[in-house]
């Protein structure tokens, strides 16, 4: 595409002008275009769908950046574009974008770089869910129910006769946990990996988060959510009065 500028009467008022509507053809036709010749380039080893899936992600970034940081992307290529259209009276647009506009392309590699981590660790995660899936699925259920108090991000397990299971007895068991450091969680899932509870009664003092929705992918029609028993009531006063310290 090139183009030819007849420049009027208000020459930096129509070049500012243009360079909005330059801009705004850079990011709605070119953009999708360096993303994908970007992936391809850099990550030609995923097949078509996971490129799919990375695509996917790369738009998401752009759409939901929270803190704002690609919106400067626009003001780069605008001061580019304006600064170019003052020094020339004509434009290849594809030249321009692909040798002019070096800081924005590395903005571009940055957020393909970004989402192939985040379809990475997505992908390592849902295998991680299978496989726990295939085990728990392979044996017989140990005990027939575990309490799982979660509050505050924080899990308590109780036994069918609701006393509290020493989440740290089964540390030199932890074939499951994924980090170092162990979170009540971490011990958490261990524990329910190894007692393979017929049941599992989550009594939520407050919100569901990723940890809950992980358990209900792992352990499937064997959850069953309380929110309003006595132990639920118990424990959402024991936390309110914690609070109150």
């Amino acid at each position: 595409m090139s183009l030819f500028i007849i420049l009027g009467n208000t020459p930096n008022l129509f070049l500012g002008l243009l360079s909005d509507i330059l801009t705004n053809c850079i990011l709605f036709f070119y953009e999708p275009i360096l993303l994908k010749r970007f992936l391809n380039f850099y990550y030609f080893y995923f097949d078509e769908f996971e490129k799919k899936q990375i695509e996917e992600h790369c738009y998401e970034a752009i759409v939901l950046d929270e803190a704002n940081t690609l919106h400067y992307r626009n003001e780069e290529i605008w001061t580019s574009v304006f600064s170019y259209l003052q020094e020339n009276k004509s434009m290849i647009l594809d030249g321009f974008v692909n040798f002019r506009l070096s800081t924005y392309c590395k903005t571009l590699e940055e957020v393909v770089d970004s989402a192939v981590n985040q379809y990475i660790i997505e992908k390592e995660y849902h295998e991680f869910i299978s496989l726990l899936k295939l085990y728990i699925e392979s044996k017989d259920a140990i005990c027939p129910i575990v309490h799982l108090i979660y509050s505050n991000g924080e899990s308590i397990l109780l036994d069918q006769e609701k006393n509290i299971i020493n989440l740290e007895d089964n540390i030199f068991n932890a074939k499951y946990l994924s980090d170092i450091s162990f979170s009540s969680n971490d011990y958490a899932l261990n524990s329910l990996l190894t007692l393979l509870p017929e049941k599992i009664e989550i009594h939520l003092i407050g919100y569901e988060d990723e940890f809950i929705d992980t358990l209900k992918l792992i352990f499937g029609t064997r959850i069953y959510i309380c929110t309003d028993c006595n132990l639920c009531r118990t424990y959402r006063i024991l936390n309110n009065a914690q609070k109150r310290k």
